[in-house]
């Protein structure tokens, strides 16, 4: 191993970066949730801001590391509406970092490029129905592909949501302003107001426009277990109801047929956010 001269990452030595490319083909091949964990959710002005980035299940996950190639936007976007990159190095873990300059909410967002994979028939329609996409099991079924491994390729689009202590200035609205991801869970409400057992109320979005009949999972890292699930609204609205303080994802998955040029059957699309609640 080597380290990067950015403080707290870790950088491994890939030839050729395949050695990169074979952990990611293992910790996605079952296509599993991702999210961001940050250093901190309650960063200082001043303070320097590390993003890991984890692929895995009920919140235990692995580390990803930063793969260029598979990047299409990593950023950071507090009230000032200004976005700064998360950067690093090849390989780092955590995979990204950036200075707090302003205090207030903040974005940090990863949106990545597509990646192919495949599954064996089954394992695939277990896939669909565990993240609530039994529509893709019924088109297959019409088109006679039920027993046809499933070929898709996937793009993450995953969001932590800090909470810097002090009086923003700034004329953005962080929750207001989103970031403009292909698909986007966005909250109506600050998550760091809401006390344990509050409601969360939240938008998702598809290119833009309002996703209805999603499904919509919260889990929080003390109690993965007890997921909260219910699918949007005609207006890509839901509300869930979280249950006590601490570390919080919530994410959605968007499928649809692939390009007939595609190589795969199907796209897909994993949006999510994490959070600390008070």
């Amino acid at each position: 191993m080597t380290r990067s001269k950015l403080p707290g990452c870790r950088v491994a030595s890939l030839p050729a970066g395949w050695l990169i490319i074979a952990i990611l083909i293992a910790s996605t091949a079952s296509a599993h949730d991702f999210w961001i964990e940050p250093s901190t959710f309650r960063p200082a002005v001043g303070e320097r801001v590390m993003a890991a980035l984890r692929v895995g299940q009920k919140l235990s996950g692995d580390p990803l590391p930063r793969i260029p190639t598979l990047i299409d936007r990593f950023l950071i976007k507090g009230e000032s509406g200004l976005e700064a990159p998360m950067v690093g190095r090849m390989g780092s873990d955590p995979a990204g970092i950036a200075l707090i300059t302003d205090p207030g909410l903040h974005w940090i967002g990863y949106q990545s490029n597509p990646y192919p994979v495949a599954l064996e028939a089954q394992k695939f329609e277990d896939y669909l129905r565990d993240e609530g996409l039994e529509r893709i099991i019924d088109l297959r079924k019409k088109n006679g592909q039920s027993a046809a491994p499933g070929r898709e390729r996937f793009y993450r689009c995953a969001k932590a949501l800090l909470d810097t202590p002090g009086t923003a200035s700034g004329t953005v609205h962080v929750l207001d302003a989103p970031l403009g991801f292909t698909l986007e869970l966005v909250p109506r409400k600050n998550p760091y107001a809401i006390h344990p057992g509050g409601e969360l109320p939240l938008s998702l979005s598809f290119r833009g426009k309002a996703m209805a009949n999603v499904l919509v999972v919260a889990m929080s890292k003390d109690d993965p277990e007890k997921a909260v699930r219910a699918r949007t609204d005609a207006k890509g609205r839901v509300t869930l109801r979280l249950a006590h303080a601490g570390f919080w994802l919530i994410k959605a998955v968007h499928m649809e047929a692939a390009p007939a040029d595609a190589g795969v059957d199907w796209e897909s699309w994993w949006a999510s956010i994490t959070f600390e609640l008070k």
